[in-house]
């Protein structure tokens, strides 16, 4: 019976609540009180339980009603909300944004950014894809993605068919366990001696990949396809590398990691670079998004500053 429950039946519970009589909700929804009476009748039936005290002088809710009111006036809610987004969508069409993210971009940032999204484009429809290396281009190049945010020192796939825009820059920091070899020596430390230890380098897990050497210190290296895992074997003592700060920072005030100085040897800011087909025009929802994720240097920024400011209280 559940089934037969309709929205007007609903709207007319809602109201005999409101209006505080069955004659005020049918001046309420502009019906004959007749109607009313009959949703009523119809909604009680359905739901098994009695509504209203029969024997008041006013429509006084049983303690069912009282439980049911609302859970009515959230269905009804939804079902406002669900015309309106029909209604955006008729007039200016489903939005898409479909994205590729390498792994190293700054996942809170990127999180942050599709709030606001959402929140400026409610009837958006989003494709995202976490890739690393060449992936996200590849994804562009299929058609999967229109957009990849791109490492700048990763190869390109085909020059000819994507170009590469600037986006923002991300801080990278070397680093190890403590219990790591590395990290008991004092002061900056040479190319030579980095060399000696493996190092964790992410790589594509496409076997055709071109690969890129961008950091790299030596022949002793260990391959990881997920920054995840590289995060892992790093916290585990088994080898060093290079890291983005923001994904590192708090291992770093706690000391389950530690950063090690290098001498002679400078590590560039991570660059992203968004990735797209020549020619192709960004949508109002995807320029919005671009500019997001392009303010992720003041984002880190800022919540540098409150590090530091948590730091001084601490002390």
């Amino acid at each position: 019976m559940l089934d037969n429950v309709t929205i007007n039946q609903l709207r007319a519970f809602v109201a005999v609540c409101d209006q505080g009589s069955f004659s005020g909700a049918a001046r309420e929804l502009r019906r004959a009180q007749s109607a009313i009476s009959h949703a009523i009748s119809a909604l009680e039936s359905a739901f098994d339980v009695l509504l209203f005290e029969r024997n008041a002088r006013k429509a006084t809710l049983t303690a069912a009603g009282r439980s049911l009111l609302p859970d009515a006036r959230a269905v009804i809610s939804r079902t406002e909300e669900m015309k309106m987004r029909a209604v955006a969508i008729a007039e200016a069409g489903v939005p898409q944004v479909s994205i590729a993210v390498d792994t190293y971009f700054p996942r809170a940032h990127l999180i942050e950014c599709l709030r606001s999204l959402q929140t400026d484009f409610p009837t958006v429809a989003i494709n995202l894809r976490m890739t690393s290396m060449q992936g996200g281009e590849r994804l562009v190049l299929d058609g999967t993605c229109a957009l990849s945010v791109t490492i700048t020192d990763v190869p390109e796939l085909s020059p000819g068919t994507i170009e590469r825009l600037h986006l923002c820059e991300v801080q990278m920091v070397t680093v190890c366990g403590p219990s790591h070899p590395l990290a008991a020596i004092a002061g900056p430390i040479p190319r030579e001696e980095f060399g000696r230890h493996i190092q964790l380098v992410v790589t594509d897990n496409q076997p055709d990949a071109e690969k890129t050497q961008q950091g790299v210190a030596g022949e002793r290296q260990w391959l990881v396809n997920d920054l995840g895992a590289k995060y892992d074997l790093l916290k585990g003592g088994l080898c060093w590398g290079h890291m983005p700060h923001h994904v590192v920072a708090e291992d770093l005030a706690n000391g389950t990691l530690v950063e090690l100085q290098r001498r002679a040897w400078h590590m560039r800011p991570l660059t992203f670079m968004i990735s797209q087909r020549r020619g192709y025009s960004f949508s109002e929802s995807e320029t919005q998004l671009v500019d997001l994720l392009g303010s992720c240097q003041r984002a880190a920024k800022r919540t540098g500053k409150r590090s530091v400011s948590r730091k001084g209280k601490d002390a």
